[in-house]
């Protein structure tokens, strides 16, 4: 058995399945393999399915500032790891627009969950591909002990909006366009996203391996209800001690 098709049984053994619609955080190098960025994308795709979407954060905080606030969705490449940096320049792939947390999707409902992006004058707000997950019974999948990178649930924090959040303004050239952004000062300051783990249970989390990367799978309905009621109670509960913050 190849890499490839030991790849794609891996993800069908995760619970993976045709139709289902994923957004993907991705450690290629925890995958140690020879097979290309490419190959990973279109195993990911097969499994999918033609009724299937794939979506992968195309996150640009690093490289749109204060300092650069410029951001074209046909230009501007994205901080994080090579499988979004490759995903993006596919053809057929569609970027919602936000200046630093925009999604690429290709698939059937590709369209659906990035046209209304650009409303949102927050990062992961209510029409971002994020938060639109849960509404069509959509999934995170993990490649990489990488959980504390969940991007969801930036989108949680601006629900609840804990005490620990600052939100500042800051202006954008968005597309040509300039517009007004409210974003939280720090964003990923003393996040323990990884604790996601301990609030849900199968068959709403499940872990397994893809190659040989350790790999989560989570019902993005499930991780809301949870986390909201969790932080909702416990506010604190998914960043670092702030003791040492006070």
């Amino acid at each position: 058995m190849t890499d490839n098709e030991k790849f794609k049984n891996d993800l069908s053994l995760l619970g993976v399945m045709p139709g289902d619609t994923v957004l993907v955080h991705s450690s290629m190098k925890a995958l140690q393999t020879d097979c290309t960025p490419e190959e990973i994308i279109q195993d990911i795709e097969e499994v999918l399915g033609e009724d299937g979407t794939l979506l992968m954060p195309a996150l640009t905080y690093d490289n749109v500032t204060s300092e650069h606030p410029v951001f074209d969705s046909a230009r501007t490449e994205p901080c994080i790891g090579l499988l979004p940096k490759v995903f993006m320049h596919t053809d057929g792939v569609e970027r919602s627009v936000n200046p630093t947390h925009s999604v690429c999707a290709r698939g059937r409902l590709a369209h659906t969950l990035t046209v209304g992006h650009f409303m949102d004058d927050t990062a992961v707000g209510p029409h971002s591909p994020f938060m639109l997950l849960p509404l069509y019974r959509g999934k995170l999948l993990f490649i990489g002990d990488i959980l504390d990178s969940c991007t969801f649930m930036h989108g949680v924090e601006d629900i609840v909006k804990p005490p620990y959040i600052r939100q500042v303004r800051s202006s954008f050239t968005v597309n040509g366009e300039n517009r007004e952004y409210t974003l939280n000062d720090d964003y990923g300051w003393g996040s323990e996203f990884q604790r996601i783990e301990y609030i849900l249970e199968a068959p709403d989390i499940r872990k397994g391996k893809l190659l040989s990367a350790n790999a989560y799978l989570i019902d993005t309905r499930a991780l809301l209800s949870a986390a909201l009621s969790k932080m909702r109670a416990e506010p604190y509960s998914f960043v670092t001690d702030i003791s040492a913050y006070i």
